[in-house]
C-alpha cells in the first residue's frame, strides 16, 4: 500500500529519472539511516541515499538514477554510441538505458549472475583480451571484490587506450585509510564493520589514490560540478556522492 500511494497517486513533487514518473517519495533501503550500523553513522559514509533509495513506481535504485544523471551531465552518455562497454553487476533499469545509447558491444556481467543474459565474470581474472573495452562500469562493486589490486589491474588491462572506468564506491572522508581485515569474515561482522554483510572492506579517503595507482587517471567530479543547482532531494540522490570517473593512462 505504501508503494502504491507513493508511486501511483498524482501530484508527487519528486521525480524518477529512470521512469520519468512523478512520485510522492522514494522508499528507504530497509529502514534507512536510523537502523544503519553505528559505525557507518559515525563515519558519515558517502554512497547510496538509503533514506530515498527505491522508486516506488519502477523500482530503480538511487545508485542507478544518480549514475544515469552523471552519464548524461558529463557527456559520457553521448559518446557511448559505437563503443564497447563492460558493465559489472548491471542494474536492471540502467542496463536498458545504456543499451539504448547504442554501444557496438555491451557485456553485462557478474560473479554470480541472477539472469541468463548476464555473463559470469570474475573481475579479478577476466576472460577478455587486452584493450577489449572503451568503458568499464562497476557501480558499487569494488567493496565486494576479494583482491582489490587484482580487480583494478584487470580493469586497466581490458580497457583500451584512453578508455574510461566508472567506479562508484561507498567511502568515508573521515577514514584516512581503507580498512580491510581478513579476520572480519562473517556476515554479521561485515555488517557492523563495513556496513553490509557482503562488503569486505571499508574505503577511506585514499580510495582515489588506490585507483589511480593502478594506472587510471583520476577525473572524479563532484555532484555540484556536474549537476549545479539540481535539487538532489527531488531526484532522490546523494549530493555528497561524486562521479567516480577514471581514464586509462
Amino acid at each position: 500500500m505504501r508503494y502504491a500511494i507513493a508511486g501511483w497517486l498524482p501530484g508527487g513533487r519528486r521525480r524518477c529519472v529512470i521512469c520519468k514518473h512523478a512520485v510522492w517519495r522514494f522508499m528507504p533501503y530497509k529502514s534507512g539511516t536510523r537502523t544503519a550500523p553505528p559505525l557507518m553513522q559515525v563515519l558519515d559514509m558517502v554512497g547510496s541515499d538509503i533514506d530515498h533509495f527505491e522508486c516506488p513506481h519502477c523500482g530503480a535504485h538511487d545508485r542507478e538514477r544518480h549514475l544515469l544523471m552523471y552519464l548524461k551531465a558529463s557527456g559520457i552518455a553521448e559518446t557511448l554510441r559505437g563503443k564497447r562497454v563492460l558493465h559489472f553487476a548491471p542494474e536492471k533499469h540502467l542496463s536498458v538505458r545504456i543499451r539504448s545509447m547504442g554501444p557496438s558491444r555491451y557485456i553485462p556481467c557478474d560473479l554470480h549472475p541472477a539472469t541468463p543474459d548476464v555473463h559470469r565474470v570474475n573481475m579479478e581474472a577476466m576472460p577478455f583480451p587486452d584493450a577489449s573495452f572503451d568503458v568499464v562500469i562497476a557501480n558499487h562493486v569494488l567493496e565486494h571484490v576479494s583482491d582489490l589490486s587484482k580487480a583494478l589491474g584487470e580493469i586497466h588491462r581490458v580497457l583500451d587506450r584512453a578508455g574510461f572506468a566508472i567506479l562508484q564506491t561507498p567511502y568515508s572522508n573521515k577514514l584516512l585509510a581503507t580498512w580491510e581485515d581478513k579476520g572480519i569474515d562473517t556476515p554479521e561482522a561485515r555488517l557492523h564493520a563495513h556496513g553490509q554483510e557482503d562488503h569486505v572492506r571499508l574505503f577511506g579517503r585514499d580510495i582515489f589514490k588506490r585507483i589511480s595507482d593502478a594506472g587510471l587517471r583520476d577525473l572524479t567530479r563532484s555532484h555540484e560540478e556536474l549537476l549545479t543547482n539540481m535539487d538532489a532531494s527531488r531526484y532522490g540522490v546523494n549530493v555528497l556522492e561524486p562521479f567516480f570517473l577514471f581514464q586509462k593512462n
